[in-house]
């Protein structure tokens, strides 16, 4: 059994995880230091994301988008969950190859540490849907 429903359980808290970012401070700053557009493709609800990690504000898309992306990722949503708790390690994701990645490594691998003042943001997010 996956963790999301459908694909519009993902969008609500994996890209809540991204609009909640924006508007904290500390969390927000580091991700739009990123400066890229991220497209992150789902299984399990198939879903997809495209991100824009720029200043002045994280954008968030949901499904398709025409905005072509600096790095891609692809990953179940069950792994995607599981990150955005803090316990799941997407470089062992890498090189397991759970996790597919196309664009510069040193931008994904700068997105990772970023991504960390995120993970109680977003199990506060999900505390409701753990709890039911």
């Amino acid at each position: 059994m996956t963790y999301f429903a459908d694909a519009a359980e993902v969008y609500k808290y994996l890209g809540g995880a991204f609009r909640t970012a924006n508007t904290t401070p500390g969390a927000g700053e580091q991700l739009r230091a990123a400066d890229i557009v991220l497209r992150l493709d789902y299984t399990s609800p198939e879903s997809s994301l495209t991100v824009v990690l720029k200043e002045p504000a994280i954008e968030v898309v949901e499904g398709d988008s025409d905005l072509t992306p600096d790095v891609r990722m692809s990953m179940s949503a069950d792994n995607a969950n599981m990150f955005w708790r803090g316990e799941y390690n997407v470089a062992v994701g890498l090189a397991k190859g759970e996790v597919k990645a196309k664009g510069p490594v040193s931008k994904i691998l700068k997105l990772i540490p970023a991504a960390k003042p995120v993970f109680p943001l977003y199990r506060d997010l999900v505390s409701d849907k753990d709890a039911s």
